[in-house]
C-alpha cells in the first residue's frame, strides 16, 4: 500500500517548508518511497478521524496499511530504519545517527520554539522584550557547541544521515532570527542540506500544496 501522511491545507509557515510535515517529506524524498499527502484544514485536525491517528490533533501523521504513527521524530526514525539511506550500515553509526536525531529535537529545537513562541505568539505582552535576549542567549549556548562539533565537516558524522535531516530542518526556523548568521559553519550546512535534491523535492511540493490552498486573488 502507498504511504500517506497528513499535512496542513494550509499550511501557518506560509510554504517556507518550515511545518512539521517537510521533514517526513524529505525523509521519504530521500529514499525514494512513494507516498500520498492527506490535507486537513484546522478543523478537521481537532475531529474524532484525525484524533484517532493522533491525539493532540496535530500534523503530520503517518499510515502504511495498519501502521499509523504520530510525531515526527518517531516517524522518519521509522523510515529511517525500513528504507536504505537515512542510517548507517553498521551498528554504532546507527547510534549515533540517531543520537543526533533526538539531539535536534530535544536539545536544539526547544529554545528555538521559544524564539519563534515569543516573537509571534506573546509579542504584545509586557515580558517579551526582556524575555527576548536570554531566550537568544539560550539559543546560541546550544549553537556554540554544536557549530564546534560540526567544525568543517560537511555532516554531523561522516554521510548525510537522518540526523543531519532533523538538525537542518530544526535549524532552518532560526534564519529569519538572523542568529543563524553569527554561526557561518552551521548556516553553510544548512544551505548543504536544502541543496540536496530530495529536500528540494519536499520544499516544492509542500509550497505547491499551500499556493493551491491559497484564496484567489481579488
Amino acid at each position: 500500500m502507498t504511504v500517506t501522511i497528513t499535512a496542513f491545507e494550509r499550511s501557518p509557515d506560509g510554504g517556507r517548508g518550515l511545518a512539521r510535515d517537510t521533514r517526513v517529506r524529505w525523509a521519504l524524498e530521500e529514499v525514494g518511497c512513494p507516498y500520498e499527502v492527506r490535507p486537513l484544514s484546522f478543523g478537521a485536525m481537532k475531529e474524532p478521524a484525525h484524533l484517532a491517528r493522533h491525539p493532540f490533533g496535530q500534523i503530520p501523521t503517518y499510515e502504511d496499511g495498519e501502521l499509523v504513527l504520530f510525531e515526527t521524530g518517531a516517524i522518519v526514525l521509522h523510515i529511517a530504519e525500513r528504507h536504505a539511506g537515512l542510517l548507517p550500515a553498521d551498528a554504532n553509526g546507527r547510534a549515533r545517527a540517531i543520537s543526533w536525531m533526538f539531539a535536534a529535537l530535544n536539545t536544539v529545537e526547544p529554545p528555538i520554539l521559544e524564539l519563534v513562541t515569543a516573537r509571534f505568539q506573546e509579542r504584545d505582552r509586557p515580558w517579551t522584550e526582556e524575555r527576548l535576549p536570554l531566550v537568544r542567549d539560550r539559543i546560541r549556548e546550544r549553537l556554540a557547541p554544536l557549530a564546534a562539533r560540526l567544525g568543517a565537516a560537511d555532516w554531523l558524522d561522516g554521510t548525510f544521515s537522518a540526523g543531519d535531516l532533523l538538525m537542518v530542518s530544526v535549524l532552518l526556523r532560526l534564519r529569519p532570527s538572523g542568529l543563524l548568521d553569527e554561526y557561518p559553519g552551521l548556516a553553510a550546512y544548512v544551505a548543504r542540506g536544502e541543496a540536496r535534491p530530495a529536500y528540494r523535492r519536499a520544499f516544492d511540493a509542500q509550497r505547491a500544496a499551500f499556493l493551491a490552498a491559497a484564496p484567489p486573488a481579488t
